[in-house]
């Protein structure tokens, strides 16, 4: 049998789907997948970088998007259920909208897809397709991911490797903290550390640690990193920023080989932190934290949102004048929304502050809520402030050529210099930077 899984890529402007020459965040769900099923015949399409071939002689389309390329996800099973095949979506949006979904496919998995997958491609076999799938996960446990089906691709020097998923947090706007209400699920390591010599051996000395908060559990994260300091390898993770207080954990963390963290910062507002139920964050450490870290010899990579009842027209452009004296090499922003299946769409809709319904032009990049000390179009307007003073050859310069560490690693901090102006030509043409 064969299955054709497609990852989408999101839509800009006017319905122009975001194309790359090359993918560096490459996800995991296809290796995982296509290791449950071995038996059957797994193509991978990566739209950003590949074409949809919608002549496909497959069985089933599995469809997954993450975050806004979603529409894009549903706009492509329209397609195939035009020509008649059996379509399939998953991943964390449709999770959310599982009901909406199904409009538009023959059957959606809910949440984690270990044990749905197989469990479809089964009943599909059996003639027995369910409309639904939701079998959630008491261990997080697979197969070695057929890692093959991404090198084939044109990706970047790293591959990904998971070690848990879900938080501990219940940030309001979060899709996570809707899927796993605080459980955080976490592989053996053996499993782990498998995976990551894999991929060593297909010739890369990096990888992406694919974590929703990698310090969720510190006793388990002292473990791993011992174990990966063995391998000598290079990686990047996600965590959370209070990661900066534990000195013997950033220590155990730059030793091992990590080379760059992300962390959710949200915004430079204490008030706007309380209100998206993210009061353990503290804005008058972040600058302290962020040093902490870059001391350690970790770069910093950030990714906030605007639009929260703490923000104002001044904090938003207050947050360029942060972002440039933190020496920030990656940030990332985007637009309050309120997905549907979040806590915070839920308080938009009790409170009658959501002007737009239309679920499928949300993009992230222009407000779709009425924020409290601004209209949607002075948010969407500020917004794109943000990115372009953050992004202008000034700030860039500032953030990663002109910083009393260059010197130490001039060809890291050069490299930085180029992915931002890349970013900066994508702003400028109304792609915003994002994992893709």
């Amino acid at each position: 049998m064969k299955i054709y899984f497609i990852q989408s890529t999101p839509y800009y402007g006017d319905n122009e789907p975001v194309k790359k020459g090359r993918l560096y965040f490459v996800g995991l769900a296809p290796a995982i997948l296509a290791s449950l099923v071995p038996d059957c015949d797994f193509e991978v399409c990566l739209e950003t970088i590949d074409e949809v071939n919608f002549e496909s002689d497959c069985d089933i389309v599995a469809i997954s998007g993450m975050g806004h390329a979603i529409i894009r996800s549903i706009d492509i099973a329209k397609e195939f259920k035009k020509r008649g095949k059996t379509v399939v979506m998953g991943g964390y949006m449709v999770s959310l909208m599982p009901e909406e979904a199904k409009k538009y496919c023959d059957s959606v998995i809910i949440g984690d897809g270990e044990l749905s997958f197989p469990q479809m491609v089964k009943d599909y076999e059996n003639g027995c397709l369910k409309d639904f799938y939701n079998m959630p996960l008491g261990k997080l446990t697979y197969p070695l991911p057929k890692y093959e089906l991404l090198t084939k691709k044109k990706i970047g020097n790293f591959l990904p490797v998971q070690a848990g998923r879900g938080c501990p947090n219940s940030c309001s706007f979060c899709s996570v903290y809707c899927l796993y209400k605080n459980k955080y699920l976490k592989r053996d390591i053996e499993e782990v550390i498998r995976d990551i010599k894999r991929i060593k051996e297909l010739g890369y000395n990096k990888f992406l640690l694919l974590d929703d908060n990698i310090f969720s559990d510190i006793p388990y994260l002292m473990e791993l990193l011992g174990e990966i300091k063995k391998l000598k390898m290079k990686w990047m993770s996600q965590c959370s920023i209070s990661i900066a207080d534990n000195k013997e954990v950033l220590k155990a963390v730059y030793e091992s080989g990590c080379e760059a963290l992300s962390f959710g910062i949200e915004s430079i507002s204490q008030e706007s932190l309380n209100s998206m139920n993210k009061s353990w964050a503290n804005v008058k450490r972040y600058a302290e934290q962020i040093q902490k870290i870059t001391q350690a010899g970790i770069d910093v990579s950030t990714e906030m949102v605007v639009g929260s009842d703490g923000d104002t027209l001044e904090s938003i452009s207050k947050t360029a004048e942060f972002i440039v004296e933190n020496k920030i090499v990656v940030p990332r922003f985007y637009i309050l929304t309120p997905i549907p299946g979040t806590v915070f769409f839920e308080q938009m809709k009790s409170q009658n502050r959501i002007v737009n319904n239309e679920i499928y032009s949300y993009n992230g990049t222009t407000a779709v809520h009425k924020p409290l000390h601004m209209t949607p179009q002075e948010l969407t307007d500020a917004y794109w402030d943000l990115y372009k003073k953050v992004f202008s050859r000034t700030a860039i310069l500032k953030r990663t050529i002109f910083r009393k560490d260059f010197f130490k690693n001039p060809l890291k901090y050069i490299f930085y210099m180029y992915v931002n102006f890349y970013y900066r030509y994508q702003i400028n043409k109304g792609i915003i930077p994002n994992i893709i």
